[in-house]
């Protein structure tokens, strides 16, 4: 990342520049109206990523949405969007809800009324599994009450970046044919199983008792009915699942860690959000609802700076599908050809970060998004063009549920192993800060644990 910054840096006025991504060569495209122009008026021709699983090797990753290409892509693609529409959220909504109460009764029941210190990313990390487990797998898993259960340790070890799993990323993103022949797997079996298990269970289980939940399983069992959609087996609906899972739990975790760090640091934006929070507690009777808390414009804006300011990813990638010519990257160049196969990066954590774009752009400053006027080629956190993140709704909404819940009941506070500022690590594929997220938590006087909303899901809590 920091050397795609210096580049970035070193070229101001191109539209356009290349580097070479290990022996790949890769176009990165600086200027907002050609990135708009590629990733949405041109799309066909540049409508793939550049995958980075081998079907062979490991078939339950390699059938996600993220990874497909083409009319498969699109089709997949049309079967999910249902899942992520308003009225989708709004049934989901209780079931995040119970989630951010568990997160917050543990709080209240470890913490008193005193300010305990907490580990921000295990505790956030918890509550992004809980959630994910509930609306994507159709299971109630509190990571809270049983920190070992199956899912979250299952869950950390396949997204454990450091090291080997980093090395075989590389491998297959760069040297497939390498990662082919030395049958690099991205995860292991033991994950793959259990996740599929997992979804075969609650497949069963709801055949056999009529059980209906408002989420992503649901759908796809319905789908599955559908004689053009034959072949959706339990293997493919295991990989829509368990790519919502790899989206959801570490990015959004710690997207949601960089936001209670920032509104630990500053008071006076958590002071605004309190006043916020406050008065839709007053307007709902101290009873939340999906449409108060998404009408909610100074939260938006903290996490819409959050994550400018904190990029979910460092860059996005297309692949070119179709020969395509690009214009003159300097006003004294000749235009370029782009042939299939070649690789395009949108440097999303530079563009963020650009002064062209954003008033002193390494301050965090949430007021700058609050007149709603966002260019979409120069702020895309979760993606631009049809192949935005699918699941960027929900995402929001579960940062929105759990940061109202958290200021809700608890006071955010600094502890002495809170870094000030936050220097990122330089040699991971992660955002992450040295030294991790620690701030103290402490609880509002006279609160107690709020009651867990209901759900009709099953548990398995006792693994």
């Amino acid at each position: 990342m920091e050397l795609l910054q210096k580049i970035y840096n070193f070229f101001p006025d191109a539209k356009f520049f290349g580097l070479y991504d290990f022996l790949t060569p890769i176009f990165v495209i600086r200027d907002p109206d050609l990135i708009s122009t590629i990733a949405i008026k041109q799309f066909d021709n540049f409508c793939d990523h550049q995958g980075f699983v081998n079907e062979t090797l490991d078939p339950i990753a390699a059938r996600n949405l993220f990874n497909m290409k083409g009319d498969h892509w699109r089709e997949m693609r049309k079967l999910l969007s249902p899942s992520f529409t308003s009225s989708k959220m709004k049934m989901m909504f209780e079931l995040m809800c119970q989630s951010a109460e568990n997160l917050t009764n543990f709080v209240i029941t470890q913490s008193g009324e005193a300010a305990k210190t907490y580990n921000m990313k295990d505790l956030l990390s918890r509550y992004t599994n809980d959630t994910i487990a509930t609306c994507a797998f159709g299971i109630d898993v509190n990571s809270f009450k049983n920190p070992n259960n199956e899912f979250f340790l299952l869950g950390k070890e396949a997204l454990n970046f450091d090291g080997w799993l980093a090395f075989k990323f590389q491998m297959h993103l760069n040297f497939p044919q390498l990662a082919k022949f030395f049958k690099l797997r991205m995860f292991g079996p033991r994950v793959e199983n259990f996740f599929k298990n997992v979804v075969a269970t609650t497949v069963k289980a709801r055949d056999e008792q009529g059980i209906v939940r408002p989420d992503m399983i649901q759908l796809m069992m319905e789908t599955r009915n559908d004689d053009s959609r034959s072949e959706f087996d339990i293997n493919e609906m295991t990989a829509q699942a368990f790519v919502f899972f790899l989206g959801g739990f570490d990015t959004i975790s710690t997207a949601m860690c960089f936001m209670t760090h920032e509104i630990g640091v500053n008071p006076d934006v958590q002071g605004r959000l309190r006043e916020e929070i406050d008065d839709v507690l007053r307007q709902t009777n101290d009873k939340p609802t999906y449409e108060a808390i998404n009408r909610m414009k100074y939260l938006d804006a903290v996490i819409n700076e959050t994550l400018r300011l904190y990029s979910i990813a460092h860059f996005l990638d297309r692949k070119c599908v179709k020969e395509t010519e690009l214009p003159s990257a300097t006003p004294d160049g000749k235009p370029i050809m782009i042939k299939p196969g070649d690789r395009i990066w949108f440097p999303v954590f530079c563009l963020h970060r650009d002064s062209k774009y954003y008033q002193d752009p390494d301050k965090f400053d949430p007021d700058r998004f609050l007149n709603g006027d966002v260019n979409n080629s120069v702020y895309m956190p979760f993606g631009i063009g049809p192949r935005i993140c699918i699941g960027n709704r929900f995402a929001l909404m579960e940062i929105k549920i759990v940061l109202f819940y958290l200021l809700w009941h608890c006071d955010i506070e600094l502890d002495v192993k809170t870094r000030i500022p936050l220097m990122l690590k330089k040699k991971t594929i992660a955002l992450l800060p040295d030294g991790g997220f620690w701030l103290k938590l402490r609880p509002k006087k006279s609160k107690i644990p709020v009651t867990p909303c209901l759900s009709n899901g099953h548990r398995i809590e006792g693994q």
